[in-house]
């Protein structure tokens, strides 16, 4: 996959609006109500992550999952870390 520019990259991050970019990455932090919503999130996002043979780095603190993306092999951000970003913010577990 070819590293996207900077000004596709600020194009990307238009679809994905609740995340920010840091340096070669994008990142969200997701809130649940408790620690085991959380991890069933953490469960559906590591399904999806497999499927697409394309993991993001998970931090999972009680009530609070941030999720951060970057394709290492590319050296940066790609169409893939987009395309993973939008299908975590549709799981059904997402509160915000």
């Amino acid at each position: 996959m070819k590293k996207l520019s900077a000004a596709q990259i600020e194009s990307a991050l238009a679809a994905v609006p609740e995340w920010t970019r840091e340096d070669a990455t994008i990142l969200r932090t997701y809130q649940f109500k408790d620690f085991p919503a959380a991890v069933q999130f953490v469960n559906a996002v590591a399904e999806l992550a497999e499927s697409a043979w394309h993991h993001p780095d998970i931090d999972i603190r009680w009530n609070k999952v941030t999720l951060t993306l970057t394709t290492h092999d590319a050296g940066g951000l790609t169409e893939k870390d987009f395309a993973l970003a939008q299908q975590f913010d549709r799981l059904p577990a997402v509160k915000g």
